[in-house]
């Protein structure tokens, strides 16, 4: 029972990871784009990075990507033979 709660934590770990980093783009505003930023500062930096909403955002979308994945899982959508046939090699 402790592997499947590790194992679950450490999969929801590495699903919450992937999905920040593809949430991080959205929203930003650099300080090019809106002619504004201090000097000697890089052009690219963002203005108002907004992490708190990034962070609400890629929980909640972690949680459902999740669930979605233990879903499949339990209902046997998602198993180590139907993987290895998806990828054309014998187990």
């Amino acid at each position: 029972m402790a592997y499947q709660i590790s194992t679950a934590v450490a999969i929801y770990f590495v699903v919450w990871w992937l999905v920040l980093f593809l949430t991080l783009p959205f929203g930003v505003r650099s300080q090019h784009e809106d002619n504004v930023g201090a000097p000697g500062t890089d052009p690219g930096a963002p203005i108002l990075a907004r992490m708190g909403k990034k962070l609400l955002w890629t929980t909640i979308l972690s949680t459902v990507f999740f669930a979605a994945g233990m879903w499949a899982y339990h209902a046997g959508y998602l198993n180590i033979d139907r993987l290895a046939r998806l990828m054309g090699t014998p187990f």
